[in-house]
């Protein structure tokens, strides 16, 4: 048996170390050598301690080398991973081809690699090589990113720019239909919940202008359909409320390109600053019209109507009251914009 003489200072150390450090395996070790400074043998140590005898012989030779400070150092083998070789293979790989499930990525390298391995040590792997679950982004497949861009830099920057200093009015317009029925969302439950349905298929129509700055809505409300007529009344509505210039930033949507609205427009003075076509990344106001859904009517019952629409308009009147921190976090003047290289998924057959 290994021999070892403490001193009282080194028992109250190891006590210290016992009771108060953060690191449970240096309590651990502390624990061993209190015990062996009582005499008792290393294989009741080991079952007292809940270790081997092997890593009880390995804590005392390493006091006898260093003193208490060895015991403080935690060197822990970290084994290579079996796929560390082939790291720039595989991170190139799921680049251009990323898995849709731990399933299908085990199949894949091991076909790459010839390294087979189970599922829950590829969920690992993938992470520590920087992959996480993400949901895939959407884009109209005929949009043109090329004419997204200048648009972007020529025509909707200079005129925020205007916005922001406080030359120019610039509204965001977009109508939205909310149809009643289930807005399904994911919820963290301890088992599967369902919302019921309502009948019918009654809407609620809003167009609205955002405002880019104050991040305040004007609306123009139906429950049949937005036509021109609405727009020329958002107009107005707009017109009134300032009396800088003012710029819209709307998309091609045909009762808003007809001669009724873009004349009234003219005779008001407000510029109409039309969107490529398939141009919803680059129109502020879609960002708000996911924030109602999320906030007042994802997962959620309405019995009739009334309730439907109240609750969406109280959104709406109270919304900067409310809501404001969340408008200026979500509706900031950054667009996302497009690349091909972004592009990489297989093109379906």
């Amino acid at each position: 048996m290994i021999k070892i003489n403490f001193s009282t200072k080194e028992i109250e150390s190891l006590a210290e170390l016992q009771l108060h450090h953060p690191h449970h395996v240096v309590r651990r070790k502390a624990l061993v050598l209190i015990l062996k400074e009582e005499g008792i043998h290393h294989h009741k140590i080991a079952n007292i301690a809940g270790v081997c005898e092997n890593t009880v012989r390995d804590c005392i030779k390493s006091y006898q080398q260093g003193g208490i400070e060895q015991l403080t150092i935690i060197n822990f083998r970290s084994p290579e991973s079996k796929l560390a070789p082939f790291k720039s293979v595989i991170t190139e790989y799921f680049e251009k081809t990323p898995p849709s499930t731990m399933t299908q990525a085990c199949f894949d390298i091991e076909k790459l690699t010839g390294v087979s391995i189970k599922i829950e040590a590829m969920r690992r792997y993938v992470k520590s090589i920087g992959l996480r679950y993400r949901k895939v982004g959407s884009i109209p497949a005929k949009a043109d990113i090329a004419a997204q861009q200048e648009y972007h830099d020529t025509q909707l920057q200079p005129r925020l720019n205007e916005a922001k200093a406080g030359k120019r009015e610039v509204f965001f317009v977009d109508a939205a239909h909310f149809v009643l029925g289930a807005f399904l969302s994911c919820l963290w439950s301890f088992v599967r919940m369902f919302v019921r349905t309502p009948s019918g298929r009654q809407r609620f129509n809003v167009l609205g202008a955002l405002n880019a700055i104050t991040k305040k809505i004007v609306t123009v409300t139906n429950d049949s359909y937005i036509t021109s007529i609405q727009v020329c009344e958002l107009l107005r509505k707009i017109a009134e409320s300032t009396a800088l210039p003012i710029t819209l930033i709307l998309d091609n949507a045909r009762y808003q390109r007809c001669h009724l609205v873009m004349d009234l427009a003219k005779e008001l003075g407000i510029e109409l600053l039309f969107l490529p076509p398939y141009s919803p990344n680059l129109n502020l106001i879609e960002r708000l019209w996911k924030l109602v859904k999320k906030e007042c009517l994802n997962s959620k019952y309405y019995e009739n109507f009334a309730l439907f629409h109240n609750a969406i308009q109280n959104f709406l009147d109270t919304m900067n009251d409310v809501h404001q921190e969340k408008l200026d976090s979500l509706l900031t003047l950054e667009f996302q914009m497009f690349n091909e290289e972004q592009f990489k998924l297989k093109l379906a057959a």
